[in-house]
């Protein structure tokens, strides 16, 4: 069960650009979502993509925690409430489990 977030709180959450390396696997196939990757641990959702983007953050209960532009490269979002969220990046759509 996702966690309501505050509105105070969704302000503060912000996506940041960044160079390390991702580990883990990917939950999107980038041979299929046009090279965009999803990735969801410890409370960081990480998107690794060779465009620019739109995307859309969503918890369960479909309240925006976050909409951003992101530039090619690896981008992470941190969420402190635990919970389901949906990534919407185009036409996919992704759950990630933090």
């Amino acid at each position: 069960m996702a966690l309501a977030i505050s509105h105070q709180a969704m302000a503060q959450l912000q996506w940041r650009e960044t160079t390390h390396k991702v580990t883990g696997r990917s939950l999107t196939d980038p041979s299929v979502t046009d090279g965009v990757e999803i990735y969801g641990a410890n409370g960081v959702i990480t998107i690794r993509t060779q465009r620019r983007i739109q995307v859309k953050v969503f918890t369960i209960l479909g309240q925006v925690v976050s909409q951003a532009t992101l530039n090619p490269g690896i981008s992470e979002l941190k969420i402190n409430a635990r919970g389901i969220y949906i990534v919407k990046i185009g036409n996919i759509t992704q759950k990630v489990a933090l």
